[in-house]
């Protein structure tokens, strides 16, 4: 990352892992030419060191001719988009005052591994679904879908995706005034962007306090 970016950065480790957890529907990228792929899938954590996450994990339906793909050529790209919103100048004082996008993002050079042991991928989905499910009424469980789960497993298949490089990008004001800062915050909050301000907040903790 050039050093003109790095105020939008990472501040450690954990906003990776945030980011991921809050947002874990990534692109899948790989290929190019008549042989581009791009699917839309859920992915966790799996393996870290120390607070690193160095591997994803996920699953793909079998029908998806990207896995036959990622077989031969199992470099790809993960690409995660967190809250995000259009920054309006309607909100600002400075009616010369440009429009922008605040958003949270990372984007993963990865190598795709899949495998096919049946115990691997559902722990896999149990913690897919434990993960989503966790804060609900009525949680919902693997187990509750009873006998239908050998047949809908048979049409997936699991990956692990080792992370090999990662750049980050969290635009979220920190290049703004206090006066224009405070007009972001109160925009968000009226538009009910309440994902993206807490990024927001998080990012700029010695900013005036405003909401």
């Amino acid at each position: 990352m050039s050093k003109k970016n790095q105020r939008f950065g990472p501040r450690s480790n954990n906003d990776f892992r945030r980011l991921v957890d809050e947002q874990p529907v990534a692109w899948i990228v790989s290929g190019n030419g008549k042989d581009f792929r791009a699917s839309l899938l859920p992915v966790r954590p799996y393996r870290t060191e120390g607070n690193c996450i160095t591997e994803l994990v996920g699953h793909f339906p079998r029908s998806n001719d990207q896995v036959d793909l990622l077989r031969e050529d199992p470099e790809a790209r993960v690409l995660f988009l967190g809250p995000n919103a259009y920054i309006s100048p309607s909100w600002m004082k400075d009616r010369s005052w440009a429009p922008t996008w605040n958003f949270a993002s990372a984007q993963c050079r990865v190598r795709i591994k899949f495998f096919e042991d049946e115990n691997r991928l559902r722990a896999h989905l149990e913690e897919l679904v434990n993960c989503m499910e966790e804060g609900r009424e009525n949680q919902w469980r693997l187990e509750d879908i009873g006998d239908r789960y050998a047949t809908l497993a048979r049409h997936i298949i699991g990956f692990t995706a080792q992370i090999e490089y990662r750049e980050e990008r969290y635009k979220l004001a920190q290049d703004e005034n206090d006066e224009v800062f405070t007009k972001i915050v109160e925009g968000l909050a009226k538009g009910e962007h309440q994902a993206l301000l807490e990024w927001v907040k998080r990012f700029n903790p010695d900013r005036p306090k405003t909401g």
